[in-house]
């Protein structure tokens, strides 16, 4: 059984930093796209930043700049650096993998349970 598991999250005020580590556990062999999203009140769910299996990243307008998103492919780990938050990024951020192989299965769209950040203003 895969689990993406986030963990990170928490109370902050404007200006500061936090972040955020997703570590995906299970017989894993390989992870493609790995990615952060998150989901405000109210809000559909947004793409916030994602990397690649050899790094390469995107990231939404509204963060570029300001976060970094990483990954240790040993440790199957995607990490979220974020820098200079505001009031506005506060959300529930969901780590997300498009596919996990296992070596007997795909698992594919795979997301973790979400870890709240707040920042106050």
């Amino acid at each position: 059984q895969v689990q993406l598991v986030e963990s990170g999250g928490g109370l902050v005020q404007a200006g500061g930093s936090l972040r955020l580590s997703c570590a995906a556990s299970g017989s894993i062999l390989s992870i493609n796209v790995m990615g952060w999203y998150r989901q405000a009140p109210g809000k559909q769910r947004e793409l916030v930043a994602t990397i690649s299996g050899i790094g390469s990243t995107n990231y939404a307008d509204s963060v570029k700049g300001r976060f970094t998103i990483s990954r240790d492919n040993a440790k199957n780990t995607v990490y979220l650096q974020m820098n200079s938050l505001k009031p506005e990024d506060t959300a529930v951020y969901y780590c997300n993998a498009d596919r996990i192989f296992t070596g007997s299965r795909w698992y594919v769209d795979y997301w973790g349970q979400g870890t709240q950040v707040t920042v106050s203003s």
